[in-house]
């Protein structure tokens, strides 16, 4: 069952009052820190070397969203407390329907609403974000407020509430103008005020870790796809939409530009695995394959069993001509295996996208 709340406090400790006090002085033991149902072991010396239990209290910011709607059910799955901060200006509250989750409606540019959900959390999913590079070239400011300044109150309420661990939800936007495949040792180089506001999060991440001695892990997703992601405007979602309606698919520029697709289950598992690990720093995600729109536009086409019209519009400016991921690291690191391919996820993603037509959530990004 959803628990919502439009404005929540968390309960103060006994005998005293609510506030980040406690997450203060949880942040700077050293041992263990107990917390009601769930324990979390901390080194002192930072970096903090972070080794949670399952069963932790886990903020995820943007969890009524297409990643995080899938996130929760692997978390809950696996034994973790869950509660949710999210606006619900593109996610739904239909996505965590029977879900034991708390929900609060508010969104990150908010940094009191930030504080707040953040306490007696141990550990932050950041999620949160105006996704998308054409969204971000039209609207460059709606990048800044919730992907700069709302990462930042993240970071910020993070700190002050003594949360040990921090997974940060970047993009492969950041490598966009890079030679592929893209790895971790090369320089940012963003085509778009989205990519931009990705290395804004992840070297504000490593910077608040460095100076406040939390642990912190970047994820730079490849092009996620996969059920819940009705109300993207992805590439994948777009066609798949298409697909269900018979409407012709549209392919801006000449398709041959490529792209690493990535089931979002291989995500959430990689997420989950990077809430347990001590380990720090960029990590690529994707699955190493590079397909072309042009095919992408053909598996579609086969995994709905009919044959559809592609219509050609002119390139967009900010999109990368080649990407995908070298995800060596990942591997080797989080023991990262992506498992779906792409023919399989394309068509479980289109019967759960036939199942749900008749209640497209209403969307803004």
């Amino acid at each position: 069952m959803v628990s919502t709340y439009s404005w929540w406090s968390p309960p103060g400790p006994a005998g005293g009052a609510s506030g980040s006090s406690g997450g203060a002085d949880r942040a700077g033991s050293s041992g263990s820190s107990e917390l009601p149902g769930r324990s979390v072991l901390v080194s002192t010396h930072p970096p903090y070397a972070a080794i949670f239990q399952s069963d932790m209290l886990v903020l995820v910011t943007g969890g009524a969203g297409f990643v995080g709607a899938n996130l929760l059910r692997e978390l809950l799955d696996h034994g973790f407390e869950v509660r949710v901060l999210d606006d619900l200006s593109a996610g739904r509250t239909a996505y965590l329907e029977a879900l034991d989750v708390e929900l609060l409606q508010g969104g990150v540019d908010d940094a009191r609403t930030v504080r707040r959900a953040t306490q007696e959390c141990d550990a932050v999913v950041h999620l949160a974000a105006m996704s998308g590079v054409a969204p971000s070239v039209e609207h460059p400011e709606r990048d800044f407020e919730t992907n700069v300044r709302g990462t930042f109150n993240v970071l910020d309420a993070a700190r002050r509430a003594g949360v040990g661990r921090v997974v940060f939800a970047s993009s492969g936007a950041v490598l966009a103008g890079a030679r592929p495949p893209l790895e971790e040792t090369q320089l940012p180089h963003p085509l778009a005020p989205y990519g931009a506001s990705k290395v804004y999060g992840e070297t504000a991440l490593e910077a608040f870790q460095n100076a406040y001695g939390f642990s912190g892990i970047t994820l730079r997703f490849s092009n996620v796809y996969g059920p819940y992601c009705w109300h993207k405007r992805s590439v994948v979602a777009a066609f798949l939409r298409n697909a269900l309606h018979g409407r012709p698919l549209l392919i801006y520029g000449s398709g041959r530009q490529t792209r690493d697709f990535l089931h979002v289950r291989d995500v959430t598992g990689a997420i989950r695995m990077a809430l347990l690990s001590p380990s720090s720093g960029v990590f690529q995600l994707g699955t190493g394959v590079r397909t072309s729109i042009n095919r992408l536009a053909r598996l579609v086409s086969d995994a709905a069993s009919v044959p559809l019209r592609v219509e050609r519009r002119p390139g967009r400016r900010g999109d990368a001509s080649r990407s995908y991921a070298d995800i060596s690291r990942a591997r080797r690191v989080l023991r990262f295996h992506p498992r779906i391919d792409l023919p399989t996820g394309l068509s479980e993603t289109l019967a759960w996208m036939r199942e749900h037509e008749g209640s497209p959530p209403r969307s803004r990004a």
